[in-house]
């Protein structure tokens, strides 16, 4: 049986390669509150081994890396400012989690990469994704406001110009899209993936662990500190409080267009 340290995220070795699975396919490996707990435990048991060189996510199936959050657990989990407190701040250390391990990550992109889902993807150090994906951040359609600390990497990729495209937009893009914008750091053909992103965990581990290490570090360091207080950071969750949040939501799940009325 593979290791795990969540029954959804499965993890399987290849020598000093970690693969480590999303396994919902049933909702297109959406994240429950319990999933994102999961991906930091995951994350951090991974990069607390020293043997290790490279860890590898990817999504269960070729139909999404991940969809993102689960709405359909947003009434349970999301539904109040004291709700939605506790879920950011366990949203928050998953995602940094993957920046903050010690080894490199790949993501493995098949199909789906959108909300949530793109927000780990852009945490990993490399994407590889094929022409066939599709990648974005969906957050306006649901009337949530993006975290500073995940929109900051995007615009170390990409820019001002191409991150307001994805958050204000809501732009989704294609393989070829994504790979020309930088979102991308290979683009393959869809049957493609899975080879050279094991291809490219494989170059990482055949080169010093210490300075794959060092430098994934560095450039980490100098993107300097955040200029972002903690009470903006805490505003951010402002948006569960809003009529537009819980109607969007309400929608989606009816599978209707909402109605925006801006309160």
């Amino acid at each position: 049986m593979p290791e795990c340290f969540h029954p959804l995220m499965p993890i399987t070795r290849e020598g000093p390669i970690a693969l480590v699975t999303f396994n919902r396919p049933e909702v297109r490996n959406a994240f429950d509150l319990s999933m994102w707990r999961g991906l930091q435990a995951t994350m951090e048991a991974l990069s607390a081994e020293e043997e290790l060189r490279c860890v590898v996510l990817r999504g269960a199936g070729e139909a999404a890396f991940s969809a993102g959050a689960d709405i359909a657990a947003f009434t349970a989990e999301r539904g109040t400012r004291a709700l939605e407190d506790v879920y950011s701040a366990v949203l928050h250390t998953a995602f940094q989690s993957i920046r903050l391990c010690w080894h490199p990550v790949v993501a493995m992109i098949m199909g789906a990469c959108v909300g949530g889902g793109a927000g780990i993807a852009t945490m990993c150090d490399f994407r590889v994704g094929g022409e066939g994906i599709r990648f974005g951040i969906t957050a306006r359609h649901l009337g949530i406001w993006y975290p500073y600390a995940e929109i900051d990497p995007v615009i170390q990729m990409v820019g001002i110009g191409v991150a307001a495209e994805i958050l204000i937009e809501g732009r989704i893009f294609n393989g070829r899209e994504a790979y020309e914008k930088g979102l991308l750091s290979r683009l393959v053909s869809d049957d493609a993936v899975p080879t050279e992103a094991m291809a490219l965990a494989r170059r990482i581990a055949e080169g010093s662990p210490l300075s794959a290490r060092f430098h994934k570090a560095a450039l980490r360091k100098l993107r300097g500190p955040s200029p972002i207080s903690p009470e903006e950071d805490l505003a951010v969750n402002g948006f569960v409080e809003t009529e537009d949040f819980h109607n969007a939501v309400g929608a989606f799940l009816a599978k209707r267009k909402p109605v925006w009325r801006g309160r």
